[in-house]
């Protein structure tokens, strides 16, 4: 089992919610908003859980003004 810190566990736990809610593409700044972290904590984040995580595929999509992330399940 894959050790999370809390952070982590919150924006895999969004993204989880979001996922099975039909939502595919993310930005950091509004994940940040929903879960009360900085967009800095959770893009910082985002590349190293898309190693991580065996619960969610997480895929950098593309770069307008900040980056959107593909998520879909595992």
């Amino acid at each position: 089992m894959t050790d999370y810190t809390d952070e982590e566990r919150r924006i895999l736990s969004y993204l989880r919610d979001s996922v099975s809610r039909g939502e595919e593409y993310f930005r950091a700044k509004n994940i940040a908003e929903a879960i009360g972290l900085s967009a800095k904590q959770v893009g910082s984040r985002l590349p190293q859980l898309s190693e991580k995580s065996d619960e969610v595929d997480i895929e950098k999509w593309g770069r307008a003004r900040s980056t959107t992330w593909r998520v879909e399940l595992s």
